[in-house]
């Protein structure tokens, strides 16, 4: 197993990660606030958070919650340090699991299991969002199954785009043919090509956001059952709000209502077949505690470990799983995807646009030719790849 160069870090000066904390990141609470209703006592408590990310030390949890012993355990190494100077993933995991504290998430009373991101999620549920723009894609996708898979993939790649923790970078999307300059690597074929040898096996999603990224990944699902390529889809989506617009359970039966209501019938119609699958258990959602943590996809735990090694294809989806896939390390930039994630159980694609500054599989020169071209494009989510590992 190949071993992880020096992590990136907050501390680190004009990199992504330290503006994330210096300026996005307390933009952030602001938002939180402006989003919800609350009393003055939990304003408060989001204040005193964003105050200890401005200019304080980090300090433990301290509710009364079934994580808390977990996280303050694993946060032990960092506590009393600022939070310019951690790994920035964990940081970044660390701030939203402190958010769910000020906002008594799992406290009883008037907040409990109150999703403090309902309001931009639901935004993008409006009917000239993520319903139009799958709608477009639907209405033109070609009966030829090669074509409709390459363009649903790519439909979920850009869908990733709509991050609403990241909402300064681009959003707009392209035609689908002029994006494709847009990928830096792209190797849909080969995952084609899997997926008809492994024809009738399960395919296992790595979920990102809600909204517009969630509704092409539905799409995607239901072609794959359709065309009798997954007999079984299973959606791993998290137990509770993180990194603001991460799917969770609600999200996904919140998207097949919208759907279903639409006065649109190729939605209405996608819509009733995932409903009929998931009640066959064709279609399910599982949201296993891990995929709310700091930890990189290598320190999984067995039991989930056991549950994706069984399955044809793992499709991780957006910029944070890439980050835990491969590591949110300094990799050189020629490193090769294969030699990084040939740890993990099944086959897997990861389909992310470039929001963190790390990036590996690229051939020589491309890195600092792109840096000639636009020196935001780690970051700036005008880029994508698609890169599969088979190791079998």
């Amino acid at each position: 197993m190949i071993q992880l160069p020096p992590p990136l870090l907050t501390s680190e000066p004009g990199s992504f990660a330290r503006r994330t904390f210096a300026e996005r990141i307390p933009r952030m609470v602001d938002d939180i606030i402006a989003w919800n209703d609350y009393p003055p006592h939990i304003v408060q408590a989001l204040g005193a958070l964003k105050k200890e990310i401005d200019s304080g030390k980090i300090s433990a949890l301290t509710e009364n919650a079934e994580d808390r012993e977990f996280w303050n355990a694993h946060a032990a190494e960092h506590i009393g340090k600022s939070w310019l100077d951690v790994p920035w993933y964990w940081a970044e995991t660390y701030f939203y699991r402190r958010v769910l504290q000020a906002v008594e998430y799992f406290q009883p009373g008037a907040f409990y299991l109150h999703d403090p991101y309902t309001q931009p999620k639901h935004s993008e549920l409006a009917p000239d969002k993520a319903p139009r723009a799958l709608d477009m894609v639907l209405t033109s996708l070609p009966a030829d199954e090669t074509s409709a898979f390459n363009i649903l993939m790519h439909a979920s790649l850009w869908g990733n785009r709509t991050d609403l923790s990241l909402l300064e970078v681009k959003r707009d999307t392209l035609p689908l043919e002029q994006e494709r300059a847009n990928i830096l690597i792209d190797e849909t074929p080969r995952v084609w090509e899997h997926l008809r040898a492994t024809r009738g096996g399960d395919v296992d999603f790595i979920c990102d956001n809600a909204g517009t990224e969630l509704f092409f990944d539905l799409a995607l699902a239901d072609f794959l059952m359709r065309a009798d390529i997954a007999k079984r889809v299973t959606f791993h989506i998290k137990p509770q709000p993180f990194f603001v617009s991460d799917t969770m359970n609600q999200d996904v039966m919140e998207s097949l209502d919208v759907l279903g209501q639409s006065d649109k019938p190729l939605l209405r119609q996608l819509a009733r077949r995932l409903a009929t699958a998931m009640s066959k258990g064709q279609f399910i959602l599982s949201d296993h505690p891990f995929w709310v943590t700091g930890f990189f996809f290598r320190s999984m735990p067995d039991d989930l470990r056991a549950v994706l090694a069984r399955t044809a294809l793992i499709v991780s989806k957006g910029d944070a799983n890439y980050r835990r896939l491969v590591g949110d390390c300094h990799w050189k930039p020629t490193t090769s995807f294969e030699s990084i994630v040939d740890y993990f159980p099944a086959p897997v694609v990861a389909l992310r646009t470039l929001k963190a500054e790390l990036i590996v599989g690229l051939r020589d020169g491309e890195a600092e030719r792109f840096d000639a071209q636009d020196p935001a494009w780690r970051t700036n989510g005008k880029r994508g790849v698609v890169q599969f590992f088979n190791p079998r």
